[in-house]
């Protein structure tokens, strides 16, 4: 699939709502449809299964892509670069894992907008360690998370709060607010021409898609599930890092583990590499079970 593929068309702010409309007009598809389509794509190479199961999830791209909305730039632009980690996601999806495409394509789509919204700003912008950046991404989480936070600038003790949670300085802190801050969408922005639709309502979940959210969620507590038994197959060291590095919020760098156990940062990598792919394959594994004992 290229990036060209016959997806509506997407080419400045203005025709935003126009195309906002016209993804609302995709099917949906339930599990065997998908299962299905999948196979058929991978198994066949039918370019218009590939076809459905890109267009049934643009709108997941477009709700990802909008959480991304106070960066500065386009949306439009924003959700283009989802809609290329979307069709990678397709391409590589393998219906026989046991998870549903949709939280399979989320990761894709997050890495392809996240790489975007980094090159766009400069690194003089955003700061070149891996800590800088990482705050680049959580600020804005994190200051919505406090307690005692209401719209405008951070106060001292929320400035140091964030600055714990992150590893990073207070001043570090204080100087990407300033950067980032000013570039949030109201959400009642209207986003289409008869100027009806505002930004909140792409942020609250449709009654149509009740379903599939519910079946997501399920999903979503298999999947869980099964990490939390497979994760046992890790010894303690392997458990660790990968907790650190996939499981948390707010990971932690290859520089900080290793730190932390003094040993290198390509060791720390290779540990995280090994644990990860032992972790995937007793999922699978469990997965399979899982299946046989319900048959």
């Amino acid at each position: 699939m290229s990036k060209n593929y016959n997806l509506p068309a997407l080419s400045n702010e203005g025709s935003l709502g126009h195309y906002l409309q016209q993804i609302k007009k995709f099917p949906m598809l339930t599990e065997k449809q998908e299962i299905n389509l999948a196979k058929k794509w991978r198994d066949e190479g039918d370019t218009s299964a590939a076809h459905a199961l890109v267009t049934s999830h643009l709108r997941l791209v477009a709700r990802i892509a909008m959480g991304y909305r106070g960066y500065g730039l386009p949306v439009t632009e924003l959700i283009s670069e989802g809609n290329i980690g979307l069709m990678q996601a397709v391409k590589k999806y393998d219906p026989d894992k046991g998870f549903r495409l949709a939280t399979y394509a989320m990761w894709w789509i997050r890495a392809a907008i996240q790489e975007y919204v980094l090159k766009s700003w400069s690194l003089v912008k955003i700061g070149t360690t891996a800590a800088q950046k990482k705050l680049f991404f959580n600020l804005k989480k994190l200051k919505n998370r406090l307690s005692d936070y209401s719209e405008g600038s951070l106060k001292p003790h929320q400035v140091t709060e964030i600055a714990n949670q992150l590893n990073v300085s207070e001043k570090e802190v204080s100087e990407m607010e300033g950067r980032i801050s000013g570039n949030d969408y109201s959400l009642n922005a209207v986003v289409s021409a008869d100027g009806e639709e505002e930004w909140q309502e792409w942020l609250v979940d449709e009654d149509a898609d009740h379903e599939v959210k519910i079946a997501e969620k399920e999903e979503v507590s298999k999947r869980k599930a099964l990490l939390n038994k497979a994760i046992n197959v890790l010894n303690d060291r392997e458990k660790h890092i990968i907790q650190d590095r996939k499981l948390s919020e707010t990971p932690k760098t290859l520089e900080e583990l290793s730190n932390e156990y003094n040993i290198s940062r390509e060791r720390i990598r290779q540990i995280e590499e090994r644990a990860f792919q032992k972790l995937q394959a007793e999922m699978l594994s469990l997965a399979r079970d899982t299946k046989l004992i319900q048959a």
